[in-house]
């Protein structure tokens, strides 16, 4: 190959466009480049859960990098080098500041734009501009997709949902401007055929129906640009090819067994199957899986991911707490209700742990793709109990490219606002901008 290969490359059928993975032949070919691997651009992922956090069970008893992992933390332990814990940060303007109840609304409202929402479950909504919304205005132009948005529980963009705040503000964290809340997508295949299958137009509704109905994956229709490209590679693009197109087939196999699956369930019971798997574990997995792809192939750098919506009250039938996440929050220092928290909590720990895991698995640069990526895991709400706004919960994994030192526990005074790290966050992707909502300058101390 005698000119580098574009990031931007894709292998097209009729039918299909599949992005590639960073190769090492999309590198400069001049003669000081000649072996250097393409260089990988640092990705920001902002994934939120509801009703607070079991604090007792989160919080590091001690700073720095000695700490003990606490109980909620167990299931990262294996990946506490990717990672820090971040206590003591704030998001004050998710308080009532006058406007009484509905925590809630406020703390997903407030989360990624450090704004104060106007109280009114009306057409007159109005946040801040979230900052992975400001992230993909600034680079979202050097990929197919300036962000993604995607989640695993249903959401109202109107109406009453938290003591008169809008159904808005609770089933979204990403708002691409102060009146435009962005909607996320919460069926899987509407995500897989989004980045892999759709916006092709040689594909016709009927050639779509016929793919999916064949169960023929996306990557039989680019079967001949593939190979041809393979004989093109050296040894080591060729591999991690093949291990991208082997996952994206994986989640093909995976998205029929549970349409497949599903579809007869809901046929049993005479209606019609939504898209949306029963398995909420799978069902996390499988975004988490996509938005992994994403970012290896380079669709976009950006992503929110809400595993529930603010004030949910799914139950866990299937780690044994049959009542609602919000019900259970509200413990009173009941020590049943407690421990059921501690549990949900856990499960939740333990998702996010597979998705690290996946990313701290895929090759690129020198690195993987968690060490070129920062994740930050957490939500507006402290204790789900008192509704408090500070000292919120925050994992932060990944390493910004080299800018950051993980494996530590960095405890920062509880007036430090979230939207400083966001600042800083910014930064590091090359967006600049001095103020996001009451930001007070960059976090010290992380980078």
């Amino acid at each position: 190959m005698n000119a580098p290969l574009s990031r931007r490359t894709l292998l097209k059928g009729v039918g299909a466009t599949v992005a590639l993975p960073l190769l090492e032949a999309m590198a400069p070919r001049s003669v000081l480049a000649a072996t250097a691997p393409a260089k990988a651009p640092v990705r920001m992922a902002f994934i939120s859960i509801p009703n607070g956090m079991s604090m007792e069970h989160w919080t590091p008893a001690t700073v720095g990098s000695n700490y003990a992992v606490p109980a909620v933390l167990k299931p990262l332990e294996p990946l506490r080098d990717r990672f820090n814990v971040l206590t003591g940060l704030a998001q004050l303007n998710a308080n009532a500041l006058g406007d009484g109840p509905g925590d809630h609304a406020r703390s997903s409202a407030a989360w990624l734009t450090g704004v104060h929402p106007k109280k009114t479950a009306g057409s007159d909504i109005r946040n801040g501009i979230s900052v992975d919304q400001i992230a993909a205005k600034g680079i979202g132009g050097q990929t197919r997709f300036p962000s993604l948005e995607i989640g695993c529980e249903r959401g109202a963009v109107a109406g009453d949902c938290d003591s008169g705040y809008s159904c808005a503000y609770s089933s979204t964290i990403s708002w691409r401007s102060e009146t435009t809340p962005v909607p996320k997508e919460i069926n899987p295949r509407a995500v897989f055929e989004r980045l892999f299958a759709g916006d092709d137009p040689g594909e016709t509704a009927e050639n779509r129906a016929k793919r999916q109905q064949t169960k023929l994956s996306v990557l039989d229709f680019v079967l001949e640009e593939a190979g041809a490209l393979q004989k093109e590679l050296g040894q080591r693009d060729k591999l991690k090819l093949e291990e991208y197109l082997q996952s994206v087939r994986e989640i093909e196999v995976r998205l029929h067994q549970l349409e497949k699956k599903e579809g007869s369930v809901f046929a049993s019971r005479g209606t019609k199957p939504q898209g949306i798997p029963q398995d909420y574990r799978e069902h996390i997995r499988l975004m988490g899986d996509m938005m992994i792809l994403a970012f290896q192939a380079d669709l976009t750098r950006v992503c929110t991911f809400m595993f529930a919506n603010e004030g949910s009250n799914r139950a866990f039938v299937q780690i044994g707490v049959n009542e609602g996440h919000h019900d259970v929050s509200h413990h009173g220092l009941d020590g049943v209700k407690l421990e059921k928290k501690r549990q949900i909590d856990l499960f939740y720990a333990e998702q996010l742990a597979y998705i690290l895991d996946r990313m701290s698995k895929i090759e690129e640069n020198g690195g993987t793709l968690l060490d070129n990526s920062m994740i930050v895991y957490g939500g507006g709400i402290s204790d789900g109990d008192r509704h408090n706004h500070d000292n919120l919960p925050v994992l932060f994994a990944g390493r910004g490219g080299g800018a950051i030192k993980t494996g530590r526990h960095i405890r920062y005074d509880q007036t430090v606002p979230m939207t400083n790290m966001y600042l800083s966050m910014l930064d590091r992707v090359g967006v600049n901008v001095e103020k996001l909502g009451d930001s007070t300058g960059r976090l010290q101390g992380l980078f």
